[in-house]
């Protein structure tokens, strides 16, 4: 067994109960708040990347990351609470999850002292992670999201790692948080391959 953040999720959803009613109430879609949270994560990222040197961004970034951690909780509360859960929906969710990372997570390379090939591996790392937690349905699991390092976690690293920047801690810091991410999702990866594994698709009865 390994911790995640996403262990929490059911707390977390339980104090975001209030929220999902008014959006219901005022027929807010699924699709809606996943589009909200891509396009705010795209305008922080270019906002992080166009001005690398403010520090209010970056002590911002952790808060804004806990936001759309809220979002992407919520809009599949809410397909499942309307019953608005689409093929379309579960794609447009992926996808932008991925887009949201990618845009909150390069402008890192911006900051000075951090090892771009690092961060590179861990952006490219985390894309496979995920890839691997939705290829598990091909093996007839269900989408994996064990940890040590899925979305949740990588969201409070990355959180951690800009306060670090916006303190102007040393570079060296930032690349050992960098390089722990990397170790944790490699770790995270053989997780979600092996568990996938554990739960091979079921013939079907006559």
């Amino acid at each position: 067994m390994s911790f995640s953040i996403y262990q929490l999720k059911p707390r977390f959803q339980q104090l975001l109960q209030p929220v999902l009613n008014g959006l219901a109430k005022r027929q807010i879609t699924p699709n809606q708040i996943t589009l909200l949270a891509m396009l705010l994560s795209i305008a922080y990222g270019i906002a992080l990347a166009c001005f690398p040197q403010n520090a209010g961004l970056w002590l911002g970034l952790p808060v804004f990351m806990f936001v759309r951690m809220a979002l992407n909780a919520i809009d599949g509360m809410l397909a499942n609470f309307t019953q608005q859960k689409t093929p379309f929906g579960a794609i447009l969710n992926e996808v932008a999850d991925q887009v949201s990372d990618a845009a909150l997570v390069l402008p890192f390379a911006l900051v000075s002292g951090i090892h771009l090939p690092l961060l590179v591996a861990v952006a490219m790392l985390a894309l496979l992670v995920e890839f691997a937690g939705v290829a598990a349905l091909l093996a007839g699991s269900s989408r994996r999201f064990d940890g040590p390092m899925g979305k949740s976690d990588r969201a409070f690293a990355f959180g951690v790692l800009a306060l670090l920047v916006a303190f102007q801690i040393t570079a060296v810091w930032l690349n050992a948080v960098l390089g722990i991410v990397l170790l944790l999702l490699l770790w995270t990866l053989f997780n979600r391959i092996k568990r996938a594994l554990l739960h091979p698709a079921v013939p079907p009865t006559r």
